[in-house]
């Protein structure tokens, strides 16, 4: 116990006041706080004394509910965490940052559901999936980076936070995902940003340590192989790291275009290609327009010469597209959304790495994994004038592919209908600093299971309720 305190006094000096699920167009601007980056220092001492200290605690209580006899489960979790930066010496800075999480009282996540034999999806997640009989020593170095400040632009060294089309921080857990890497964000050019970079590890969500980039990928279930085949690429992918580039640019009054691209060595390459436009109805409110498509194609074998253990099969392609209506005043936003994954292949992008960045996106759900796929989604969100108080209704339909289709369908999953609610809110005055969390997500069934309760447990006809609470300092 000793040992244990040491160390969560030691991590308690190095997290998140990220919003539940911030969007991936923004920065991943993590922690709060008051920080000292106008000060060049003049000495190592004065730079570290003169740095700044951020901090956050989290619970989250996590429930689902499966249909009829099939297993519930329940989860508590409780966490702290604290971050460093120094101050600016010479435009560079210094960080670190750890965390360290408590179960405080769950299910057991190693029971099998006595109907599908499968075990828990959802609540382990808030620990580590790798050692889920573990309650008491779950902490991780999360950052550790050298930041070089040039104008308006950095570059950071080591492991950071990074929040990009396709690796971000789905901060729907406990802890974000991380990266360990060069990340360069360039500002130099007026109304246009540039990011580049080299990723060589990750950390993703629900684990206590960092990954090469090929043994990154499979941490997560893995779902099956085009013949139906269980996948065997869990350990077997060999990937020299992850280069990217995207240009985003706004030089046209209310219109932001996004090309971004994400080669992944050895395994697989991304492209997208985004717009979206506001459109000024009035002083007060906007129309609101966008379109999304993604291709993707495997380089060399996809990851292993075995196709039976590679990740991105040998010569396939995949393609999205999408788009957005909407409408949005000062407190109110309504938006018809759409995409389609043809059937040319699945849709592939590894879930350690993060949420998919369709315009139908709902919390709790993915559509990565699949091909043939149509998927309506509309939302209805509320601000309160001051921010404090935010709320959102979101209601999909999602046409899968036939769960006996591997080839277009990866993890069994049916046709389903989804609605979410979610609402926030931002304490003040005594309590400022505190901000809790809800979230119910239902999911309905809506296509053939052939009687087999593997395709409904922790799928379709489930609801999974949570809570949160956090502080941050």
């Amino acid at each position: 116990m000793k040992k244990h305190f040491t160390l969560l006094a030691f991590l308690l000096l190095i997290h998140n006041s990220f919003a539940q699920h911030q969007e991936i167009a923004e920065k991943p601007e993590i922690w709060k706080g008051k920080t000292n980056v106008n000060i060049d220092s003049t000495s190592l001492l004065s730079v570290f004394k003169k740095g700044s200290f951020n901090g956050h605690f989290r619970y989250f209580n996590m429930n689902t509910i499966n249909e009829g006899s099939l297993t519930d489960y329940h989860a508590n979790a409780l966490g702290g965490g604290i971050k460093f930066e120094t101050a600016k010496f010479h435009n560079f800075q210094f960080g670190v940052s750890g965390y360290y999480i408590y179960n405080i009282g769950s299910s057991n996540f190693l029971a099998k559901d006595p109907t599908t034999n499968q075990t828990n999806r959802y609540e382990i997640a808030l620990f580590d999936i790798n050692n889920p009989d573990e309650k008491e020593n779950l902490s991780r170095l999360e950052e550790l980076y050298l930041k070089f400040n040039f104008k308006k632009s950095t570059f950071t060294l080591g492991k950071q936070l990074l929040n990009s089309s396709f690796i971000n921080l789905q901060d729907g857990r406990m802890r974000p995902t991380e990266v360990a890497g060069i990340w360069v964000e360039f500002n130099e050019l007026k109304n246009t940003t540039i990011n580049t970079g080299y990723l060589y590890a990750i950390s993703p969500r629900s684990t206590n340590k960092y990954y090469d980039i090929g043994e990154s990928i499979g941490i997560y279930p893995s779902g099956v192989n085009p013949d139906g085949t269980k996948s065997g690429y869990a350990t077997n992918l060999e990937s020299k790291g992850i280069y990217i580039l995207g240009v985003q640019n706004e030089s046209v009054k209310n219109l932001k275009a996004l090309i971004f691209n994400q080669y992944v060595e050895n395994i697989f390459n991304t492209s997208l290609l985004q717009f979206d436009y506001k459109y000024d109805l009035n002083k007060n409110s906007k129309l609101l327009f966008g379109f999304q498509t993604i291709y993707q194609t495997a380089l060399n074998d996809g990851g292993n010469s075995n196709q039976s253990k590679t990740y991105f099969e040998k010569n396939a392609n995949s393609q999205t597209f999408g788009g957005k209506l909407g409408w949005k005043s000062k407190t109110l936003e309504v938006t018809l959304n759409y995409n389609r994954i043809t059937d040319r292949g699945r849709y592939l992008m590894p879930r350690e790495w993060g949420r998919d960045p369709f315009y139908t996106f709902l919390p709790r759900e993915r559509n990565e994994g699949f091909g043939d796929v149509t998927a309506y989604m509309t939302k209805i969100s509320y601000y309160s004038p001051k921010k404090t108080f935010k709320a959102y209704i979101g209601v999909g339909h999602y046409k899968m592919p036939d769960v006996k289709n591997y080839k277009m369908n990866k993890y069994a999953l049916p046709s389903y209908y989804q609605t979410n609610f979610d609402v926030s809110y931002d304490f003040q005055g005594f309590l400022k600093g505190f901000d809790a969390h809800f979230l119910y997500v239902h999911k309905f069934n809506d296509g053939e299971t052939y009687n087999d309760q593997k395709n409904v447990f922790n799928k379709t006809n489930m609801s999974t309720i949570n809570f949160i609470i956090n502080f941050n300092f």
